[in-house]
């Protein structure tokens, strides 16, 4: 992999990871049309890499938010913090259940599964379609409603499904405020990320060779300031009510992707 496509690739997980259009999904179908030919535990690691960098710019921009949670978790009282941090907690268990138990099944989606990546971006756009037509309401994030976006969560492994596309619109659909719903699909990925990368290091999953750190570096910081400016964006998009038009992208680029798998055979 060049630097240029590291940076192209960079660029796009920073911005889809935050837009509902599924970062992994577009990575996967990037890195078809740029040629590369990566095995599937080199794809995985540059893949884990950019979501590192998304993370951290997560952490960035909602700073406030997660030093309320890190507060909450360490004051051992009953309230609004604590309970924010242990609704975050529980809505990380469906994805930890599933990385730990279907992660080789889950590694083989990223070796260019483009026909997988384009039926699950047209199931995304029909979960960002019912959102967007959902009504605005106040309502905050339950204890049920943290575990129902985590089961989103855990399903947006796949590749093509997106993950805030797939978290925020579950939680639309619960009937919780726009706002608070971008905000809690944002944070609950961090300490999943954190925890993938951490769990793959100490196992020795993901090996960074030395001719690996450059390509590494410069899409871990292109995807970390594409992911600054997208985070605010959406925030801003789901507040507006204009997920239709993300739906609408899903399902065009869903089924050029599809075209292009068939046309290959």
């Amino acid at each position: 992999m060049s630097y240029f496509e590291a940076i192209i690739l960079g660029i796009i997980q920073g911005l889809t990871e935050f837009l509902p259009v599924s970062s992994s999904g577009h990575l996967e179908l990037m890195k078809v049309l740029l040629g590369d030919t990566s095995l599937p535990e080199e794809s995985l690691t540059f893949t884990v890499v950019l979501h590192f960098a998304t993370a951290l710019s997560t952490i960035v921009i909602f700073k406030n938010e997660v030093f309320q949670i890190l507060k909450g978790l360490f004051q051992f009282k009953w309230n609004n913090e604590l309970k924010f941090s242990l609704k975050i907690c529980i809505s990380m268990i469906p994805a930890v259940f599933a990385g730990l138990y279907f992660e080789d099944q889950f590694e083989a989606f990223f070796s260019g599964q483009i026909l997988l990546v384009g039926f699950m971006l047209i199931i995304t756009s029909l979960l960002l379609l019912f959102a967007d037509k959902a009504a605005n309401t106040t309502k905050n994030v339950s204890f049920f409603n943290a575990f129902v976006i985590g089961i989103s969560q855990a399903l947006a492994i796949l590749p093509g499904i997106s993950r805030s596309g797939a978290t925020i619109s579950s939680s639309v659909l619960l009937g919780i405020d726009r706002t608070k719903a971008a905000r809690f699909s944002f944070l609950m990925v961090v300490p999943l990320i954190f925890g993938k990368i951490s769990k793959d290091v100490l196992l020795g999953s993901i090996n960074f060779h030395s001719s690996q750190i450059g390509v590494l570096s410069v899409g871990f910081l292109a995807s970390f300031i594409a992911g600054l400016f997208a985070c605010k964006w959406m925030i801003a998009i789901v507040k507006k009510s204009k997920l239709s038009y993300f739906a609408l992208y899903c399902f065009i680029i869903g089924i050029i992707a599809i075209a292009i798998t068939l046309t290959q055979q």
